[in-house]
């Protein structure tokens, strides 16, 4: 027999006749018993400064990595060289990414002319349309968890999913075909959303913004327009081999890890609809990786539990921030498995989860992921 304690608070124990405690199953869907301030308030100050020097001097260092990695494989020009430059290459594309996502957030300088400067270039180089991404992106961090709200890698409901053809179903949920997607995210969204992040008018912008988006499609444009100057006068195998082929490394390296913050860990983690979801129990459901030697290369994009709720914080406190957090989230956060040099680690996670995570119901304010048994063997 055994008497339950008051279930206020998830991970309450439960005694037995006998006196002892046996653990209460933990509930990662249940309300947490803290607060977001609470949580803001155990993060050192420091923390929240904003150094525009040392961003830049990041920016520095990505930009001097990969001069002389395209000029060492141009150099060398050598088949055994080639894929050890795509793979590096692609994972610097991938760095720069990262530091015009901080200046998306503002977390790149307290100088909003300074981050859209900086964002705008190291977007544009990388062929991402700057300001369209960052509005999209700050509608995923302020609706993240939430089914009907949430932009990134949202989860399609029964209905949606069932609506799909055949084909659509296998080739969204079988590798590699999704870590492929994000070009194609850019220009047309998710199934059962419109909308083009190149668009003024479509409807993912306010009027406001449209000039913003005007501004960043142009610069994607020249961008495009360079690469396509340059292979004229290198010639198209050239400019494919150095820019064209990292490029997609760079899509691979932004849809595995952004999909792997919010699916895949080892307990089903749960998605919200209505008044069950608050930003903050949306923001306890992503999960931090260990991403080895790339930790450092990539800017600690890993740790992303507390850059969700706190996406002011730069990049490289994030670190420092997560371990003063932990004690106020307790089982709420997910200690990552640690990696080795190369994250591989997390291929299981990536093969179960596009096995296992296919749809959501369509009611119910709480829900996970659901599997189709026969999405495979039709």
């Amino acid at each position: 027999m055994a008497i339950p304690l008051p279930a206020s608070r998830p991970g309450n124990d439960t005694v037995h006749a006998n006196g002892t405690a046996a653990p209460h199953p933990f509930d990662p869907s249940a309300p947490p018993p803290f607060r977001i301030s609470e949580i803001r308030a155990a993060i050192p100050p420091h923390c929240w400064v904003k150094n525009p020097w040392r961003s830049l001097l990041y920016v520095l260092r990505d930009f001097v990595i990969i001069s002389a990695l395209v000029a060492a494989a141009a150099y060398f020009d050598s088949w055994l060289v080639w894929p050890i430059y795509w793979i590096a290459q692609g994972t610097m594309f991938w760095a720069i990414f990262v530091l015009g996502h901080d200046c998306g957030h503002g977390s790149f300088s307290n100088s909003t002319a300074l981050n859209s400067f900086m964002g705008l270039i190291l977007h544009s180089a990388i062929l991402v349309p700057y300001h369209g991404w960052r509005i999209s992106h700050r509608t995923h961090h302020q609706n993240h968890g939430n089914v009907e709200k949430d932009e990134s890698w949202v989860p399609l409901t029964k209905k949606t999913y069932k609506q799909l053809e055949r084909r659509t179903r296998i080739l969204r949920f079988s590798l590699p075909f999704p870590i492929f997607a994000y070009p194609f995210y850019l220009m047309w969204r998710s199934p059962g959303k419109e909308g083009s992040h190149f668009n003024p008018y479509s409807d993912i912008f306010a009027p406001n913004e449209r000039k913003d988006i005007v501004i960043s499609t142009s610069c994607w444009t020249i961008m495009a327009v360079i690469l396509v100057y340059l292979s004229f006068v290198f010639g198209p195998t050239q400019i494919f081999k150095l820019y064209g082929v990292p490029y997609w490394v760079f899509v691979i390296w932004l849809d595995v890890v952004t999909y792997l913050h919010h699916h895949g860990y080892e307990q089903k983690l749960p998605w919200y609809r209505g008044e069950e979801w608050t930003y903050l129990r949306g923001g306890l459901t992503t999960v931090d990786r260990d991403y080895g030697l790339i930790n450092n290369i990539h800017h600690d994009i890993g740790t992303h539990v507390i850059h969700h709720l706190f996406p002011q914080i730069p990049h490289y406190h994030l670190v420092e921030a997560t371990k003063a957090a932990k004690g106020v989230l307790g089982k709420y956060y997910r200690e990552p498995k640690k990696s080795g040099p190369i994250p591989l680690h997390l291929v299981k996670n990536l093969v179960n989860s596009f096995r296992q995570d296919h749809y959501v119901s369509d009611e119910g304010n709480v829900v996970f992921y659901q599997t189709d048994p026969y999405l495979y063997s039709y």
